[in-house]
């Protein structure tokens, strides 16, 4: 099927459930009351754990899962994730999780040569689901003093759940050839949902060794059928040249599209990159937006009220072609209208307006210079670390 399609119904299941969580306080909530009820098994992956308050209060809570039965399954990105202590490590072993960091082709102390695991996912009893752009961390928790980075996740209970656990199981395994079925798999699950409540979902990945991008031809393809407007938020939004087109392209059409991006960065030179591409934006009519209150990391998109797509995935070539990356496309108008109000409320009360004057007032030619430098800089980083040999299993 077209990704993108939202007349279409294949690859998506009808059985599903769905909200969506705010990062911070929410988040993190429900992350630990969905540990703190499973009976059976829970699939925890992220690109950053950080050994933080935030990070031992959910290893806290996956130990005492372990204590219940449960079996626990933690992955974190060998790279972003390097900062744990190996007492902290050792800590969440000998309580009975399983545990492993997903290690690129080649790295040293100094030196990382792969893709990374970028997508963030918790799934537990094969019901219940989560999949955003929140790791495991205080910066991404509403902390004393310090709130939490702006990021968005999607709750799903239902068939949804059950093919994230399936690719959970494959990820841990490494996807080995002749894997088998999945515990998950061997299971029947009936998920009966009132029609009110019901939710088409499907399942969205990009990695580029295993030929998967599914993900950007979402928004390909977001931007291809759009047929009134498009609402974006995303963090390191640094569009490469086939979303470019697609966007001049949707423009062309009468497509308005808002893009919110970050005020502030924790990527300094990746945000003065993105301001280079603003005098581009403009002059092709996308209205744009920075967050002011924190740092932005969330990746949303709602397409005429009508469905959307929420995950890990940016808009640059980093996720596109160098990361492993999760979404989840939600059809359902309801709930598509409602995840586009909460953006259009950021837009309006936690935002700055980027216009064509604005952009003049705010830029000179040593700032314009600078981000320029930026850019390419950025560009040169991005074809550096998103090529790396393919390999077998």
């Amino acid at each position: 099927m077209s990704a993108g399609n939202p007349k279409r119904a294949n690859n998506y299941t009808s059985q599903n459930k769905v909200q969506l969580i705010r990062g911070g306080k929410p988040y993190f909530d429900r992350l630990l009351e969905m540990i703190n009820k499973a009976q059976e098994s829970i699939h925890l992956q992220t690109y950053i754990y950080d050994d933080d308050d935030t990070g031992k209060e959910v290893a806290g809570a996956l130990k005492e899962a372990v204590k219940r039965k449960v079996e626990v399954y933690l992955v974190a990105d060998g790279y972003a994730s390097r900062v744990m202590g190996t007492p902290f490590i050792h800590s969440l072993k000998e309580a009975g999780i399983h545990f492993r960091f997903f290690n690129p082709l080649f790295k040293s102390k100094r030196f990382y040569f792969g893709r990374r695991l970028h997508h963030k996912v918790v799934v537990v009893d094969t019901k219940y689901a989560m999949v955003g752009g929140v790791n495991i961390s205080n910066r991404y928790n509403d902390m004393p003093g310090n709130p939490a980075w702006l990021d968005f996740a999607l709750y799903v209970e239902g068939e949804a759940a059950k093919e994230l656990c399936v690719l959970c199981w494959k990820t841990w395994k490494n996807y080995p050839v002749n894997m088998g079925l999945t515990p998950c798999e061997e299971k029947e699950i009936p998920f009966n949902f009132s029609p009110a409540e019901i939710c088409e979902v499907a399942m969205r990945r990009n990695d580029w060794v295993r030929r998967k991008n599914e993900i950007s031809s979402t928004y390909v393809n977001m931007f291809r059928g759009a047929k009134s407007h498009i609402t974006i938020l995303c963090s390191y939004f640094l569009p490469g040249r086939v979303i470019r087109n697609q966007l001049r392209y949707a423009v062309s059409r009468g497509v308005k599209i808002k893009v919110i991006t970050a005020g502030a960065s924790d990527v300094v030179m990746a945000k003065y990159a993105e301001r280079f591409m603003y005098d581009w934006l403009l002059r092709n009519n996308i209205e744009l937006y920075e967050y002011q209150p924190s740092i932005l990391h969330g990746k949303i998109a709602v397409c005429d009220s009508q469905w959307m797509t929420i995950g890990s995935y940016n808009i640059n070539n980093i996720s596109a072609y160098a990361s492993i990356e999760l979404n989840m496309n939600v059809r359902n108008e309801m709930f598509a209208k409602q995840a586009e109000q909460v953006l259009l409320q950021i837009a309006d009360k936690d935002c700055v307006r980027v216009t064509k004057e604005y952009y003049k007032k705010t830029n000179n030619i040593f700032k314009q210079f600078t981000h320029w430098c930026s850019y390419e800089f950025i560009r040169l980083i991005f074809y550096l670390f998103t090529f790396y040999f393919r390999h077998r299993n």
